[in-house]
């Protein structure tokens, strides 16, 4: 319906035309010494800002290697972002059901759509509803992302998985099947906003440089599981050895070194901007320290050129090592901004007074 299925899946497919650059090397993260201006809003805490080298490097290139990232998150550039408040985790049910009791508000997932918006899609077809993973009874090959990915009437974020699902008991997990217009509905009643991609990038590496995860440099340290993904044979069933299979309730894996949780795994995670696959070239060519970057002025996909779609971060819970590995920081991720997932969630940001000044200025 409200998109294509394939606009939020965990692809790591390299766009076939792109150049490769010849560099991809990470400098030191340099943060900014202003210290929190005064105490921390309920949930949130202060990342400093500052700069950063940001992207990921595909196989062969740079100085650590990346497996299946995707060449999207090239090259790695410097930038430079202010310090900002962030939910420490993604936005809870709980704390979206406050949202809708609230202001009454109806997400798209819930919203029945119409022949106006519509207008060639059989009248059967316009039903209400979300996108849903759902494994297959045997293996696949992991070119047809429709064997596990489907359609669902009654898919919402009170019934993720379809009308037979439901949220009970699951207060503190990621709320999901929310559309980008649904997470900014939220973060504007919250009195914040959502993050750029290049804020979320600077509060995941949680001051470290040029990692190829939010925690480090190996996967498991110490044999410890660090975030939430799938293990065992994709997309047939998740071993479950990370203790989790589908969706983990917020705080079940380590915070990263700003305090932050679930940066990786877990739930992708909405971006304030527009997506393009040759953005980091854009800013790249234009040397210097990109400050604050919002992103391109419009969408581009090649792989769908007609959806408008913007950015996800962080991976989520199925990601592996088989077909996406998005929970490498500094990978990326988009989907059509209609279109809501039972992967898919957000959390959101709140500039400091001094930050929105200077924008104001800079404007």
């Amino acid at each position: 319906m409200r998109g294509s299925v394939a606009v939020f899946l965990c692809l790591w497919v390299v766009i076939a035309h792109a150049e490769t650059p010849e560099s991809s090397t990470f400098g030191p993260t340099i943060p900014n010494k202003t210290p929190a201006p005064g105490q921390a809003p309920e949930g949130m805490v202060w990342i400093p800002g500052g700069e950063f080298s940001m992207g990921a490097s595909t196989n062969g290139h740079g100085t650590d290697e990346m497996p299946m990232a995707s060449n999207d998150a090239e090259p790695v550039h410097r930038v430079r972002v202010g310090g900002f408040w962030m939910d420490a985790t993604a936005v809870t049910n709980e704390q979206f059901e406050k949202f809708v009791r609230a202001t009454g508000y109806v997400t798209i997932a819930e919203r029945t759509p119409t022949k106006e918006e519509f207008p060639t899609a059989p009248v059967e077809n316009l039903v209400a509803g979300g996108v849903v993973f759902a494994p297959t009874d045997h293996e696949v090959a992991l070119n047809d992302h429709y064997q596990w990915w489907s359609y669902v009437k009654g898919a919402n974020w009170r019934h993720p998985q379809g009308p037979e699902s439901d949220i009970k008991g699951k207060e503190k997990y990621p709320v999901v099947q929310v559309a980008f217009p649904d997470a900014e509905a939220y973060a504007k009643w919250a009195g914040k906003r959502l993050p750029t991609e290049a804020e979320f990038e600077f509060a995941a590496r949680g001051g470290l440089s040029g990692k190829t995860y939010v925690w480090g440099d190996e996967f498991r340290p110490g044999g410890k599981w660090m975030a939430n993904t799938w293990q065992g044979k994709f997309p047939v069933k998740d071993a479950v050895e990370d203790g989790y299979a589908g969706i983990a309730p917020v705080k079940s894996f380590p915070p990263n070194g700003y305090g932050l949780y679930d940066m990786a795994g877990n739930v992708w995670e909405w971006c304030s901007d527009w997506y393009r696959p040759d953005y980091y070239k854009a800013l790249a060519d234009k040397g210097g320290v990109a400050n604050n970057p919002q992103g391109p002025d419009s969408a581009f996909d090649p792989a769908e050129p007609n959806e408008k779609k913007r950015v996800h971060r962080g991976g989520s819970f199925l990601c592996n090592d088989q077909y996406c590995s998005r929970y490498i920081v500094g990978t990326r991720g988009k989907g059509e901004v209609n279109t809501g997932t039972n992967h898919l969630g957000f959390r959101c940001v709140k500039s400091s007074e001094s930050n929105e000044k200077r924008t104001v200025q800079a404007e």
